[in-house]
């Protein structure tokens, strides 16, 4: 199965990080410069302002600077899926309309939470995404994530692709993915357009096993990933086996120590950016991770480490 940068959508779309000044201000030209790295080290698509983005830290109007930036800037040289997540229905439209109008391929929203305790019935979840489906004209990716708090079993997906119109892709996030992926599959057939990986790769063997036929993770190697992820899909998986081999101690870093702020500590360190930071509160890299998480890339000599010199 090829990669596709039309419907149906295949391959590694991972997730661009945004760039902050050390005082906390946007930096849009390292911005830009972050997605050209990420295109020439072969990302099938991207996806933008996701919670790998820090798009807790960001107001709406800096949201809207970034959408119109990046999707002008990639120009349609791969496509972009625009993270619209709000808790209100009608937020989440306007978010997805104008991610439709400046040219997203398709929008990812989580279902409606807010905090720890604020959480909506099945009933009011489906009601969600029906109603956004019937505003759009573009495909919804379900992010099925812990950190949303609202359990979606497989039956409740699957009911829902063949249910609502634009409904089709879903990444999965969670313990035993691969095991809801093929209930997923099973259950809702042809109407589950796209089986995602999510979670930095962590699961992606597996989750390839079960019916994969698109990854998003992190942003800082997404030669890595293709290396695994276009072996599985032309027929290897010993060649697919041998690549998560050799990615994995790094897969496992930014899963289990660097998260979030992995890729931007290593497109700082290979000249991609200027600046690493996080917006406060969100803390630092401490030194101690950010020389493991070297060694650990030092190893594979991703483009990344090389790009910016």
């Amino acid at each position: 199965m090829p990669t596709s940068a039309t419907r149906p959508y295949r391959g590694v779309f991972p997730v661009v990080p945004t760039i902050f000044n050390a005082d906390g201000s946007l930096d849009l030209p390292g911005q830009l410069r972050c997605v050209d790295f990420m295109i020439d080290a072969g990302s099938t698509g991207l996806c933008i302002l996701a919670n790998f983005s820090e798009q807790f830290v960001l107001s709406d109007a800096e949201r809207d600077v970034l959408t119109r930036a990046i999707l002008a800037h990639v120009a349609g040289r791969v496509p972009v899926i625009v993270t619209t997540t709000h808790y209100a229905t009608q937020i989440c439209i306007e978010r997805s309309r104008q991610a439709e109008q400046l040219g997203a391929a398709m929008v990812m929203v989580m279902p409606p939470y807010h905090g720890a305790t604020f959480r909506v019935s099945e009933g009011q979840v489906e009601a969600f995404y029906q109603r956004l489906s019937d505003a759009i004209n573009i495909p919804i990716m379900v992010q099925d994530a812990p950190v949303a708090g609202t359990p979606m079993s497989a039956p409740f997906l699957a009911r829902m692709a063949q249910n609502i119109a634009n409904l089709k892709y879903f990444k999965l996030e969670m313990p035993g993915a691969a095991s809801k992926m093929r209930e997923l599959i099973r259950l809702g057939g042809a109407a589950i357009e796209g089986p995602w990986d999510g979670e930095e790769a962590i699961t992606l063997l597996a989750d390839l096993d079960a019916g994969a036929t698109g990854a998003m993770t992190g942003g800082a190697y997404p030669d890595g990933i293709r290396q695994i992820f276009d072996a599985f899909h032309r027929g290897d998986r010993e060649e697919a086996v041998r690549q998560y081999g050799r990615w994995l101690p790094l897969i496992n870093y930014e899963n289990r120590q660097g998260g979030i702020l992995t890729a931007k500590a290593l497109m700082k360190e290979g000249g991609v950016i200027a600046c690493d930071a996080p917006r406060h509160p969100f803390p630092e890299m401490s030194p101690e991770v950010r020389a493991g998480l070297l060694d650990a890339a030092r190893r594979l000599d991703p483009l990344v480490l090389r790009w910016g010199r």
